[in-house]
């Protein structure tokens, strides 16, 4: 706590030049904000078209703007702030001359509210880019200088040279009909401004960015010295960019208009080639459809198989009967055929009446014999339907075979169809491909040749302006709330860095702490600024009594005051305690190296003066003792020890002759240091004199501890104490 209120003390004693510069600041700034050029600033927000949602997402838009795509910020930043865009801005605003109304202290830039207009004709480009100036008289009469050079004079509406340019100056009409009180004669500048020049100053002050970059918005913001002048650019972007993009959309549907239409007569050409390819080609081979034929081809084919199988299954099975029966037939009774190949009815009949004829046979053998006309009778009746069966057998095998025959002829007939097939399929398969090709190719792009019209025809765009660029009144530059709190704290540091500086320059003793800080030597005397004779009085007896109480003075001593200076409290703190020794009624000699206490009563120079009952003064004049050794120095002080209770030493200041001498006869050594006056790098020095010189019974007295007089009162002090002894030294030449 001590540590912090030691560091602000050198601060709070100041606070009246910290106040007084904060004040100074502040007003500085005011006066400065009071002839700074203002800066507007005008913002304007685009939103850019989002195809992913809203109305450019329906059908009927989509189509609209089919070659837009979804645009990223940053691409759209650099398009906004493209040479391309600028230049177009400078095109459709007038900015080549620029004029200033030139005041006393500062000059204000006029733009549409200008009454009075430059035209330049034939300007060169090096002429370009400087500033001019121009003087209207009452009398309507314009001079032009360069400088304080004239170049040329004559009345509105003339022809004025400007070296080996032209222009006219002529009134404003709208603005003095807008407004009637406005100033006419007055004292003008004026710049020709070149492209490059123009296009600089709006670059440099224009700023696009995003909102946000999850939001499709842009800002465009502009700073100018004129409020209108700032509003118009951000707007002028705005829609330039809007009919650009319009533009450009056109001109790309123009162009793809007319590269498809190219593309649609060249594809159409190809197109109506390979039809004419395919017809003849059907033409030549007799194609209606190869697929569906070949499938009707292949159906009958496998028909015909179908019956050739069957057919040759009977005939197979109709051989095999008709070899059996003929290896057999001299004795039929003992064949077995099989008759599958036979399911007609008359067949079967026969098959059975045979089997019965057989049957009636064994019967009639039973009875008869062999050669019995009835058992003849019976084996004719089953030779003739053997033979019947017989024939009968050849004859269906005949015409199975005659059957078998004209299906493999037909079968053989209808596979000559399936030659060559294979290729024509390819090759009509190659020739249907390309005409796919170029039919699909045909109607995309006269799909795309629709949508691209419907592109041309169409001139919108999904990009608008959200909120318009307006005329601000209040200027964002500069913050004169800002500047003046920024001024006030910067003289605040400034005043605080000068009070440290000169704190660090003084380097003063200040307080206790710095002399702990620097010295093992004890504190035995803190005497504050005493303002009476009273509190004086008071505050050495107690110190008196603490010394006695600590032992460190006793009677028949020696109590020596050196210090660096006199004025550091010495002269002071031994005055007084000769005082409290004197009220206490003690003998005590004060033997004054300085000469400057009871100077009236110092009469005797050889020894002690009596001033009264109990106090008796040594004056010591500069060359009393300068032959003396210190040994007869100390012998001289030693030799009034028995007379006086106490002997106090206004010593001399340390450096002079005999200063140790006393200081090592002395009982008591009190180092007098003043916290305003004695430096702090003088602390360290009386520790390293008390080692050297063995010095006894060395202690140091602080005078003024814990006065902090104001910086204020510390320059009127000195100013006034100047004063005083220039005051001093008129009055010694004038009695001179």
């Amino acid at each position: 706590m001590s540590e912090t209120s030691s560091f602000l003390k050198p601060y709070l004693r100041g606070w009246l030049i910290i106040v007084i510069s904060m004040v100074l600041g502040y007003m500085g700034a005011s006066k400065y904000l009071n002839y700074v050029t203002p800066m507007y600033e005008s913002t304007a927000k685009l939103r850019l078209a989002d195809h992913g949602e809203g109305v450019p997402h329906s059908n009927l838009y989509k189509d609209l703007d089919v070659f837009a795509t979804n645009q990223k910020l940053d691409a759209e930043i650099q398009i906004l702030t493209s040479h391309i865009l600028l230049n177009k801005v400078l095109d459709s605003v007038n900015l080549e001359v620029q004029i200033f109304r030139v005041g006393n202290l500062k000059k204000q830039e006029l733009f549409k509210d200008s009454p009075i207009d430059i035209i330049p004709i034939d300007f060169e480009e090096n002429q370009k880019d400087r500033t001019y100036k121009l003087h209207l008289s009452k009398a309507y009469l314009a001079t032009v200088y360069d400088g304080e050079t004239l170049l040329d004079s004559g009345n509105f509406g003339d022809t004025l040279t400007v070296k080996n340019s032209k222009i006219i100056v002529k009134i404003n009409k709208e603005i003095i009909a807008h407004k009637a009180g406005i100033k006419i004669p007055d004292e003008y500048e004026f710049v020709i401004c070149s492209k490059q020049a123009m296009f600089s100053d709006l670059a440099k002050n224009l700023d696009v960015s995003p909102i946000d970059k999850d939001v499709a918005v842009i800002r465009i913001s502009y700073k100018s010295p004129h409020p209108e002048k700032a509003a118009l650019f951000p707007n002028v972007l705005a829609k330039i960019y809007i009919q650009d993009y319009i533009d450009t959309k056109f001109n790309a549907a123009n162009i793809t208009v007319k590269f498809l239409d190219d593309r649609i007569n060249e594809v159409g050409t190809q197109l109506s080639n390979i039809e004419n390819k395919i017809l003849t080609y059907r033409n030549d081979y007799k194609i209606t459809n190869i697929s569906q034929e070949t499938e009707t081809d292949l159906r009958k084919l496998s028909q015909l198989k179908i019956q050739q199988t069957n057919l040759k299954m009977s005939l197979q099975a109709i051989m095999e009967l008709e070899s059996y029966i003929q290896s057999g037939k001299n004795d039929f009774y003992k064949l077995a055929p099989n008759f599958e190949a036979f399911t007609d009815l008359l067949s079967t009949e026969m098959v059975k009446k045979i089997k019965q004829l057989q049957s009636d046979k064994r019967d009639l053998l039973l009875q008869y014999t062999e050669k019995d006309e009835r058992v003849l009778i019976i084996d004719k009746k089953v030779n003739d339907l053997t033979s019947y069966l017989i024939e009968s057998i050849k004859n269906t095998k005949n015409n199975l075979q005659i059957k078998y025959d004209k299906l493999t002829a037909d079968i053989v007939k209808g596979e000559e169809v399936f030659i060559g097939v294979p290729e024509k399929e390819n090759a009509l398969n190659v020739l249907n491909r390309e005409f796919n090709i170029y039919q699909q190719s045909y109607n995309f792009l006269n799909g795309k040749k629709i949508e691209a019209e419907i592109a041309r025809s169409a001139k919108i765009a999904f990009h608008r302006i959200i909120t318009p660029a307006y005329i601000t009144k209040t200027p964002v530059s500069p913050n004169r709330g800002i500047i003046k709190i920024v001024t006030s704290i910067l003289f605040l540091m400034g005043a605080i860095a000068f009070i440290f500086i000169i704190h660090s320059l003084k380097a003063k003793v200040n307080d206790i702490a710095t002399v702990e800080k620097n010295s093992m030597i004890p504190i035995v005397a803190e005497v504050p600024k005493l303002l009476n004779r009273k509190s004086e009085k008071s505050f050495f007896l107690i110190l008196l009594a603490q010394f006695e109480v600590k032992k460190i003075i006793a009677s028949h001593e020696i109590i020596c005051f050196t210090g660096y200076c006199i004025k550091e409290g010495a002269s002071y703190i031994c005055k007084n305690l000769v005082n409290s020794f004197v009220y206490q009624k003690r003998k005590v000699l004060l033997i004054d190296f300085h000469s400057i206490l009871h100077k009236k009563e110092m009469l005797q120079v050889d020894k002690p003066t009596s001033i009264n009952e109990y106090l008796d003064i040594f004056n010591i004049k500069n060359d009393m003792f300068k032959s003396f050794s210190n040994a007869q120095i100390q012998e001289w002080v030693l030799q009034f020890r028995e007379n006086y209770e106490q002997i106090l030493v206004l010593n001399e200041e340390f450096g002079s002759q005999f200063t140790l001498s006393i200081m090592d006869v002395a009982h008591m050594n009190l180092v007098c240091i003043d916290t305003r006056l004695t430096p702090a790098k003088e602390i360290i020095k009386i520790d390293l004199m008390k080692e050297e010189y063995s010095i006894p019974s060395l202690y140091f007295a602080i005078n003024r501890i814990g006065y902090n007089p104001s910086l204020i009162r510390e320059i009127f002090m000195y100013f006034s104490g100047l004063f005083r002894k220039v005051k001093i030294l008129i009055k010694k030449k004038m009695n001179a």
